[in-house]
């Protein structure tokens, strides 16, 4: 069905998207707590009707986030940011029910505005909750050091010495956000290590965000480990708990679809493809990350092997190794898999290379072009 897209094009699943979400919402009915979309992981807004129909609202990670999810989602509105700009705050305010701070500098600064929208408000119900963002210093990561926020000197969370020895009355929940693609047994060792040295915070707010990184919609996460830490918390403290997961909304839910350019042969064959890892996937770099291509596999696991790199001029911009049942030519398609997230998100036009077309595929089989960039998408962004 793919051979009539536009390449290079990124297709959303509709069919696994829903199923993803009807697993979070179990979570949601079961235990109570409320999962919001990470939009830094997921920004398709397309589908925000289908993703607030399950969930309570989103998460964001900055002023055009926050201001998507108010437009796009219409349910609860969070943000956290490491710092924000007066003018920022004085929207956001406007904007979202959470905001979460990562100093109590920050806090100080801003908390005025806060009050006064919120005293502003009191006859309309509508009102700002504030949070301060907690660093646990407890790392469960391995191998994944750009994304720990439990690193040491990260910028990222409040460390118990910094904290005062009585909370700001202003302030009403925490967050914490420390995980990376992990399970519940990561998440359970890390609020009890987080519970032993905040203890007395959590008997007085009203709330606890355990942030992201949550892989519950990958197959064999512990699910039942997951509901019954939630229940003890809710249970022991009394609080609202969130959960802010991005990437388990859309895990397994996408495509990118890719042709073949070219084939250079350098002691290995090397396909030349019009999908980019530096410009549509740029986790494949950063991480680093081997993307799943369907009918691919290991160097060597099939019996034939090539190398797969793309149109820009950086040397690097290699996306792997993959062997194939059959041999590539000019003109196939290929399909890496799992490109629903922190792919659109993060894509760029280094090189002058054209985004990707937005796609949705439909349940009923059908696709639709839901969003086609051209020459002025890249020439606006510059001047």
């Amino acid at each position: 069905m793919w051979e009539t897209i536009k390449t290079p094009a990124y297709v959303v699943d509709e069919k696994k998207l829903r199923e993803n979400l009807e697993c979070l919402h179990r979570v949601e009915e079961e235990t109570g707590c409320h999962i919001l979309l990470a939009q830094k992981a997921f920004s398709m807004f397309r589908v925000y009707p289908l993703i607030g129909s399950y969930l309570s609202g989103t998460t964001a990670s900055g002023l055009y986030e926050a201001r998507l999810g108010y437009e796009e989602m219409k349910k609860e509105n969070h943000v956290f940011a490491p710092a924000y700009k007066t003018e920022d705050m004085k929207e956001l305010v406007t904007i979202c029910d959470h905001i979460i701070f990562n100093s109590f500098a920050q806090f100080e600064k801003h908390k005025e505005i806060i009050s006064e929208y919120n005293n502003s408000q009191r006859e309309n119900g509508n009102r700002v909750s504030i949070g301060m963002r907690v660093n646990p210093e407890f790392s469960t990561q391995e191998g994944h050091a750009i994304y720990d926020p439990c690193a040491p000197g990260s910028r990222l969370g409040v460390v118990r010495a910094k904290f005062p020895e009585t909370l700001p009355k202003e302030i009403e929940g925490l967050h914490m956000h420390t995980l990376c693609e992990q399970d519940s047994d990561d998440l359970e060792a890390t609020f009890n290590a987080f519970e032993k040295s905040f203890e007395p915070y959590l008997k007085k707010i009203k709330w606890l965000n355990l942030g992201g990184g949550h892989h519950i919609t990958r197959p064999g996460y512990d699910i039942e480990r997951l509901i019954r830490l939630i229940k003890r918390i809710k249970d022991t403290y009394h609080l609202e708990v969130y959960l802010e997961p991005g990437e388990a909304i859309a895990l397994n839910a996408g495509y990118l679809i890719t042709e073949v350019q070219d084939i250079v042969d350098n002691d290995l064959s090397i396909l030349i493809l019009d999908a980019s890892a530096a410009c549509h996937m740029p986790d494949v770099l950063e991480m680093p990350y081997r993307p799943p291509l369907k009918g691919g596999d290991e160097t060597g696991k099939k019996p034939y092997t090539y190398r797969l790199s793309s149109m820009t001029c950086l040397a690097g911009d290699v996306i792997g190794d993959y062997s194939f049942d059959h041999e590539i030519h000019v003109g196939d398609r290929l399909v890496f898999e799992d490109m629903a997230i922190y792919s659109m998100v993060k894509n760029n036009t280094f090189n002058g290379i054209g985004l990707p077309d937005i796609c949705l595929l439909h349940e009923d089989g059908a696709i639709e072009t839901v969003k086609r960039f051209g020459y002025e998408d890249f020439k606006n962004r510059l001047s």
